[in-house]
């Protein structure tokens, strides 16, 4: 396969996309704000400039923090749209849907096509190829890059443009309940006088993905942080605020959010895992 793949942006997710994708055997080149976490996938070229990087690629993934990141990357005259000449843009971010509709004419206007396909899991799942990838955007635009978001794993497609990025908000909701729960009934049942591991164990029939963070909920170890309890509170904002201009009745994911927020205040460079310190806290001061 000679397509040229251009990763901007390199922190946990992005820096998994490139290895996976270089692992793979594609062509690659990536970029970075802070040059040295570039340097630091060891993959493919490193690039000085988003323009730089797209000039230098066919397909152009975007893997950045949020919606200020994507514009300051996009935007400019080193930005990756200065370079961009019938690109095909995948945007992997958890940005929300909005921010896309204001890219979306931008790329336009450089005869290039934007495809939002985040994914769903942790890194690990991304270095093994085993991802579910939600693409959102005109069948003909996801089917160019298929052959290339299939090596991260299996690729749908989920609607017209902005449904990926919708779907991903959903996801990680749900995934901020479930860590939540988890913590909330491992707490109750050690104070039930329970065993930590045997509690986990049956938690985890329920939710087998939760196996990945054992060490954190048995051990309070929250690093390697996979996802980052500050992340997760930037996503469910995101998401409550693209649940509430639809009138959504969303309680249990405002409360997620509050829970998430006084976690992160604490510990926000942690893995999610993390939450449990709050329950265990208010364990130990006898709180219910």
């Amino acid at each position: 396969m000679n397509t040229r793949v251009a990763v901007l942006g390199t922190g946990r997710m992005g820096s998994a996309i490139a290895r996976r994708l270089a692992d793979t055997g594609i062509e690659l080149v990536v970029w970075n704000r802070t040059r040295s976490r570039a340097e630091a996938v060891r993959a493919g070229t490193v690039a000085e400039t988003p323009a730089d990087a797209v000039a230098r690629a066919d397909i152009v993934i975007t893997s950045l923090t949020g919606p200020d990141a994507l514009r300051a990357t996009f935007g400019g005259p080193t930005g990756a749209l200065a370079a961009a000449r019938g690109h095909s843009f995948v945007e992997m971010s958890t940005a929300g849907p909005d921010v896309l509709e204001e890219l979306a004419p931008l790329v336009a206007t450089t005869r290039s096509t934007l495809v939002d396909a985040p994914v769903i899991g942790a890194p690990p799942a991304v270095l093994k190829g085993v991802e579910l990838v939600i693409a959102g955007g005109e069948r003909v635009d996801v089917e160019r890059v298929r052959p290339v978001l299939e090596r991260l794993g299996e690729l749908r497609h989920v609607g017209p443009l902005g449904s990926g990025a919708r779907l991903k908000l959903v996801a990680n909701s749900m995934l901020g309940a479930l860590v939540l729960i988890a913590a909330e009934l491992e707490t109750a049942g050690k104070s039930a006088g329970l065993d930590a591991a045997a509690t986990f164990d049956v938690l985890t029939r329920f939710v087998p993905s939760l196996a990945i963070r054992r060490a954190g909920y048995l051990e309070d170890r929250h690093e390697p942080t996979m996802f980052a309890l500050r992340d997760l509170r930037k996503d469910l904002d995101l998401a409550l605020s693209a649940f509430h201009r639809v009138d959504a009745h969303v309680p249990i994911t405002a409360l997620v959010r509050e829970w998430v927020d006084e976690a992160a205040a604490a510990d926000g460079d942690l893995d999610i895992s993390a939450v449990i310190r709050r329950y265990a806290q208010r364990a130990g001061r006898g709180a219910t």
